[in-house]
């Protein structure tokens, strides 16, 4: 009964926090740990710079085969957030069995486009050279991200600039509400990010989006007004013309935030996300691809 009482404060906690791009450490404070997935290295160094640091979460328990692998990228515009705040994700994750990297990045004002987007590239890299350490595989990384992160773990998936051979291990792509195709620049935040790029277009992921890109799970709230539904669609249309397996999912009763909030324990039951994000690792790690899905609604 408690619980039930605190979910609406918990909701207008984290939507005001991440509405203004705070840290969520209080809110990780209060929402309830899942069992079975744990920190177990942080402030771990991906380059030189103090923002290029990252945590490790893993399931608990001995290692027996290796995990899979997901890297994390959380959003912010690119502008602000912290991979502190995204604990209830990387133990979300690990509790669903999956050794789970969330990077730091440097942010606007500080660097532009593409200085987000090599580090992220910078701490895939780092997770296929020490993922074995937490008992992941190297060898079968998803890339996950929400909003503006969920742009830099696009990038990564479709555009080969940034990873190089390093691509070979990526099997999947998970987008939750993700900018992927936003150009011209019409609001403050892009333009800060990529407002100085010759061409906009070199910026966005439909632009590289095809054949050969790993299987996608791009999921979005009905409601989200922030990063419009069209940008997903636009992309699962691109990766779909291409051949690539994609699973787009509208959640009627999620905006913006709530995409994410649904991965903490006291919101799991406005949407499956947790459950949708599970399944569809678990498949493209084990070579199983889905044909393309584009339900509309949250079924499973």
């Amino acid at each position: 009964m408690m619980l039930r009482r605190a979910r609406p404060a918990l909701a207008i906690l984290l939507g005001s926090l991440i509405g203004a791009c705070s840290p969520l450490t209080t809110f990780n404070r209060l929402v309830p740990k899942d069992r079975g997935g744990e920190l177990v290295a942080r402030d771990l160094s991906y380059g030189p710079d103090a923002r290029q640091r990252l945590d490790v979460y893993a399931p608990q328990g001995e290692c027996g085969a290796p995990r899979p692998v997901v890297v994390f990228f959380y959003g912010g515009s690119w502008n602000s957030g912290t991979r502190r705040g995204y604990a209830f994700v990387g133990r979300a994750l690990a509790a669903r069995g999956f050794v789970t990297v969330i990077p730091d990045y440097r942010l606007v004002p500080k660097v532009r486009y593409p200085a987000f987007v090599e580090d992220g590239a910078a701490a895939v890299r780092w997770a296929t050279e020490h993922a074995g350490t937490y008992c992941g595989d190297k060898r079968s990384i998803v890339l996950m991200g929400h909003s503006a992160g969920a742009y830099i773990a696009a990038m990564l998936a479709v555009d080969q600039r940034w990873l190089g051979n390093t691509r070979a291990a990526v099997k999947g792509l998970v987008g939750l509400a993700g900018p992927y195709d936003f150009a011209p620049f019409d609001v403050e935040a892009s333009r800060a990010a990529f407002g100085q790029v010759p061409d906009p277009a070199d910026t966005q992921p439909v632009t590289f989006a095809g054949a050969g890109d790993p299987p996608a799970m791009l999921l979005y709230g009905a409601t989200d007004t922030v990063v419009l539904p069209r940008n997903s669609e636009a992309l699962a249309a691109r990766l779909r013309a291409g051949g690539v397996a994609v699973d787009s999912r509208a959640y009627p009763k999620l905006g913006h935030v709530g995409i994410v909030l649904a991965l903490a324990r006291p919101f799991r039951g406005r949407a499956p996300v947790l459950d949708d994000v599970s399944t569809f690792v678990r498949r493209v790690t084990h070579g199983i691809i889905a044909t393309s899905v584009d339900t509309g609604q949250n079924e499973p």
